[in-house]
């Protein structure tokens, strides 16, 4: 009846045996339920694992049951941690499948495709965009990973962004919130939302991407270097995964003119993004990268969650999280 929380039914029989008789030992329990001594030992390690039995003071009694109602509150919580960190792990496969898609671009034919088209070389990439900026008539969708920007390279976007939205095209941008902390990043993100372009920012971002018309996307072949290559993908399939995963991002994100806000446990959008990423398994490294900080700066908020939670590893730190209410169950 139990299996759905984890568990099994001889456990569970078992369980209801020591809440019938809290008397009863181990060669008990085994005579009462027709089991081997050895099947309600194992029993018993499951039980304990599963925290349901506790140490008893009792002569001769190594054990009790806890209470059904406390037993259930545990199992609920335990199943309820699981299922949090298997959708945080989902999560992480929706941004790791844009990239994958990218960067697995890189092993098809230079040619261009009905599905596909790559562009070697920062020139290429920057040509490619101004021809597909121009022929775009409704939106462009972008994500702008990687923290500050250069002075040089906001600059050279003022021109064309003014263009487009003159034309009448819808701007969706998303930036790091890294960025309100870098002011010619921020002045320029501040010109944009000014312009009529919509500007948001998160915590961290899965890849560099560029959507036009919910038709073709634009990715980096190389998400260490996007100035290497890039990938052009058509594929109605393909665009539409990544213009739900931007759909998702952009619902989540806070408008340039707000301020980040902490949740009802006074958590910081961004601390809640590295427990994320902890209970996912992400290195410094990949945090930093995915934030716009320094490695540094990473591991100083990792190792403070991790500290603040007496979490061992990673996934203990999110699972942790859930079971403390600072993460949700689902998300």
């Amino acid at each position: 009846m139990l299996d759905v929380l984890g568990l099994d039914a001889e456990a569970e029989s078992i369980y209801r045996r020591m809440l019938a008789d809290p008397q009863a030992g181990v060669m008990a329990l085994a005579t009462a339920l027709c089991l081997t001594e050895d099947r309600v030992r194992t029993g018993l390690d499951r039980l304990s694992e599963l925290a349901l039995i506790q140490p008893s003071a009792r002569e001769g009694i190594g054990f009790r049951a806890v209470g059904p109602e406390t037993a259930m509150e545990v199992l609920l919580a335990r199943q309820q941690a699981e299922l949090a960190a298997q959708q945080l792990r989902i999560e992480a496969s929706r941004a790791a499948a844009a990239q994958l898609i990218a960067e697995c671009s890189a092993f098809r034919p230079t040619a261009t495709d009905a599905a596909s088209e790559q562009l070697d070389g920062p020139e290429t990439i920057r040509e490619r965009l101004a021809e597909l900026a121009g022929s775009v008539r409704c939106e462009v969708a972008t994500f702008a990973p990687g923290g500050a920007h250069t002075e040089e390279d906001l600059r050279a976007s003022r021109q064309p962004n003014a263009a487009l939205l003159e034309r009448g095209v819808q701007m969706r941008t998303v930036y790091l919130d890294s960025v309100r902390n870098h002011r010619p990043t921020l002045d320029h993100v501040t010109w944009l939302n000014l312009q009529g372009g919509q500007v948001r920012t998160v915590p961290e971002l899965p890849i560099r991407m560029i959507i036009f018309d919910r038709q073709q996307a634009v990715l980096p072949i190389d998400t260490d270097n996007a100035r290497a290559g890039a990938v052009v993908l058509r594929g109605a399939g393909t665009v539409a995964a990544l213009c739900a995963l931007f759909e998702g991002v952009w619902a989540s994100a806070i408008p340039v003119g707000d301020a980040p806000k902490c949740d009802e446990n006074e958590m910081p959008p961004h601390e809640l993004a590295v427990l994320k990423m902890l209970a996912q398994g992400h290195t410094d490294e990949a945090i930093a990268k995915r934030m716009g900080v320094s490695p540094r700066t990473a591991r100083r908020f990792a190792a403070n969650l991790m500290d603040r939670l007496d979490a061992r590893s990673r996934f203990e730190a999110g699972v942790r999280a859930v079971q403390d209410g600072w993460l949700p169950a689902t998300r």
